[in-house]
């Protein structure tokens, strides 16, 4: 292999026409470190996905130096460079820091080798070799490097032919990956992500290993599971890495609720649809719409409930009544075994699954302003959430049925529109409050004062009043002696 270098207008390396182009900054911290490394006297490499991104032409945050030495010591000192006098992290027990230049995060280490027992994903760590240290990355594209050695700056190092499997699509370990996963069970969760992010087919072997070591994932803690799901679902296709976690039986594991919804049921000619696939198809079309993680999240849980609501009915076939609230009485449950927060976001994708059949059960009926008021009363600032998800849900595989529901959606979503330029009602709030029905009938807080707060938002909502205080106002005066009587 032709040696490949760095120089002064930033290109790293020519290879079938591949480059790397650094910015100017990213030269300027490049050079500071090399100067620092020069000074305390040890090696300094650049190492992992800031390599790998810059070859793939992907945005690169993060960048990994590995010295042949103390790498908290060429922190300390590349720190100096930069006008701080320490580093804003220190690790002693990893021996690994970390400094901020703007908006970069750089982390240094010493090179190192490990060794694991297996209990336990935590190594017992020596000092080691570059060498060592490559061997010890999850993938081969993951161990590739770059020199920052005044001798050889810019060389590149790749001793496992991960520019190959770059150009190959391939993952594939620097070790045997039995070897790998055994050590570090957390890197089948990785390398399903990276599948996922980049669209790459692990290599045969590779995932063979695990399949078989997916029982190991019970030693990594929830917290980072979940750090890799979500990552996972912040893929532009999600439904891939879903699918590998599935079919290697890691998701059995993590996520059991999901893997409840695989397979289709067919009895006396009746069949219901593959819900797990089914929901895989809604996430990957929610994707198109949105960033939000949360509203994936909802993707992901809407049909959660399905193998809890199964019912077969002679002559009419499969049924889920009630899914979507045995959803949302599932969600907290699952934020909580996944260590989701449980906040206002978990609240949004309970509503999310609480709500999703709404818009589309109004497809099916002549749709009045009064069901449209409603609607957008319960879901409030969420409306457009909900609009996203919904038309998400629409996954047939016949195009007609697929035409027709997206027609009779749109008509939904005009109305929807049309009532809430005229109500305004997104962030609308009954004018009557409590403590104005009490203070009027002299009454305490009580199931009285909710009934008549819940008939004035009621006749507002099927239009029988004015949303205004007057004619709201009236409307207690006139129905309020005779609930309390």
């Amino acid at each position: 292999m032709a040696e490949k270098r760095i120089n002064n207008i930033g290109i790293a390396y020519f290879c079938n026409q591949m480059q790397i182009n650094l910015s100017e900054r990213e030269q300027i911290i490049f050079k500071k470190i090399s100067n620092a490394a020069k000074n305390i006297g040890v090696k300094s490499y650049v190492i992992g996905g800031f390599v790998r991104d810059k070859i793939l032409g992907r945005n690169t945050k993060d960048i990994d130096v590995v010295c042949v030495g103390d790498g908290i010591a060429l922190a300390e000192e590349t720190a100096k460079r930069f006008g701080k006098n320490v580093v804003t992290n220190i690790f002693k027990t990893y021996g690994t820091a970390q400094i901020k230049f703007e908006d970069e995060e750089i982390e240094f280490v010493g090179a190192r080798k490990e060794s694991y027992t297996e209990e336990s994903r935590n190594p017992t760590v020596e000092i080691g070799t570059l060498k060592d240290d490559q061997l010890r990355r999850d993938f081969t594209i993951n161990a590739m490097s770059i020199s920052l050695n005044e001798k050889d700056f810019g060389a590149f190092i790749d001793p496992f032919d991960g520019l190959a499997d770059i150009e190959r699509k391939i993952l594939k370990t620097p070790l045997a990956p039995t070897q790998t996963f055994i050590d570090d069970p957390l890197r089948m969760m990785r390398g399903i992500r990276f599948a996922t992010q980049l669209q790459f087919t692990i290599e045969t072997k590779t995932l063979q290993a695990i399949t078989d070591n997916a029982n190991r994932i019970k030693i990594i803690t929830t917290e980072r599971i979940t750090e890799e799901l979500n990552k996972i679902l912040m893929c532009k296709k999600p439904s891939i890495g879903f699918d590998l976690l599935y079919k290697t039986g890691l998701l059995q594991i993590i996520f059991p609720q999901m893997v409840a919804l695989v397979g289709a049921e067919f009895v006396d000619g009746y069949g219901h649809k593959d819900n797990f696939y089914h929901t895989l198809q809604v996430v990957d079309n929610i994707c198109d719409t949105t960033d939000d993680l949360w509203l994936r999240w909802a993707a992901v849980l809407h049909d959660i409930a399905k193998p809890n609501t199964k019912k077969f009915e002679q002559g009419y076939g499969w049924t889920f009544h009630g899914h979507e609230a045995v959803g949302g009485r599932m969600v907290p449950k699952i934020f909580t075994k996944l260590k989701l927060p449980l906040n206002e976001k978990m609240k949004f994708v309970q509503k999310m699954v609480e709500m999703h059949l709404r818009p589309i059960s109004l497809t099916k009926e002549n749709i009045t302003d009064s069901a449209i008021r409603r609607l957008l009363f319960d879901a409030g600032e969420d409306i457009d959430s909900l609009m996203k998800l919904c038309n998400a849900d629409i996954t047939s595989k016949n195009k007609q049925k697929v035409k027709r529901f997206l027609e009779n959606f749109e008509v939904v979503r005009k109305r929807c529109e049309e009532v809430e330029v005229t109500d305004n009602l997104r962030n609308w709030q009954p004018p009557i409050t409590g403590e104005i029905i009490m203070q009027t009938f002299n009454l305490p807080p009580s199931k009285t004062v909710g009934v008549i707060k819940d008939s004035i938002r009621n006749a507002i909502l099927d239009g029988d009043i004015k949303g205004d205080y007057e004619a709201a106002h009236a409307y207690m005066l006139a129905i309020g002696r005779g609930i309390i009587d």
